[in-house]
């Protein structure tokens, strides 16, 4: 990360009641807090050691941003093909509740209060942000998904289905949503999607397919959202996340 006197960077333990908690890295001392997942698998660090960081370093400065890097749990939930789809969601809800009952609340706490807090990601990260809002719109109203692919019943699934999986799986909640909670979700959540269209975002990740086919599911149930597609020179990696959060995180600074 390119150093300045302005640039504050705190490293935080976040425990988790009975479980494994985690590292939040906190970085910026003012703006719109913006909680932001890794890739698959990855760790807090990882925004600072790719560039994520330096990418929003003037809004970070500027008092735009306020930006809270957060590890995964990737390795034993989504990523742990050993186990059925449906305990990998089980184990997921876990990470779930540390983030809504743990992270959530310091994050307040650094920012003076309960504000709203976006949720921003890259890969399997975006899958993280745009679940966290689609689920919990009254705490992360705005997501950010970047070359993520939402839909974990295709992730090298066997095994059975149930509760778990249903509701960590856009696809299927969202499709299922009427009454008073779809009318909630259309005037509380915004989820911007953005995806490449160079090398990996096609097979094997189908991150442009499923950002699409989510674009358009929410579009048909009314939920705002915008889909971003870039050009064949934005590929599934590093480079072309980082251009991608120089313009889609950064446009939130400022934002209420």
């Amino acid at each position: 990360m390119r150093q300045t006197e302005v640039m504050r960077r705190e490293v935080w333990t976040v425990p988790a009641p009975g479980g494994a908690g985690g590292t939040v890295i906190a970085y910026g001392h003012w703006g719109t807090p913006v909680l932001f997942f890794p890739a698959e698998g990855g760790a807090a660090g990882d925004l600072e050691e790719h560039g994520i960081v330096d990418a929003l370093s003037a809004p970070l400065e500027r008092g735009e941003l306020k930006l809270y890097a957060v590890d995964t749990h990737d390795e034993s939930t989504w990523a742990d093909t050993s186990i059925p789809c449906e305990e990998r969601a089980r184990r997921h809800e876990h990470y779930h509740s540390w983030l809504v009952d743990q992270v959530a609340p310091a994050i307040h706490g650094d920012c003076g209060g309960a504000v709203k807090v976006a949720a921003a990601g890259i890969s399997m990260g975006a899958f993280h942000a745009v679940n966290l809002t689609l689920r919990r719109a009254d705490m992360f109203p705005h997501a950010v998904g970047m070359s993520g692919n939402y839909d974990p019943s295709t992730w090298h699934p066997w095994g059975e289905r149930g509760d778990s999986l249903y509701f960590n799986n856009p696809f299927a909640y969202v499709a299922n949503a009427e009454g008073e909670h779809l009318d909630w979700l259309r005037h509380s959540a915004f989820v911007q999607l953005v995806a490449g269209s160079g090398e990996w975002e096609h097979h094997p990740t189908w991150a442009l397919e499923s950002s699409r086919a989510l674009a358009d599911l929410l579009g048909r149930k009314g939920i705002p959202n915008h889909l971003d597609v870039w050009g064949e020179d934005a590929d599934h990696d590093w480079p072309t996340w980082r251009r991608m959060v120089a313009v889609h995180v950064a446009a939130l600074g400022g934002r209420p």
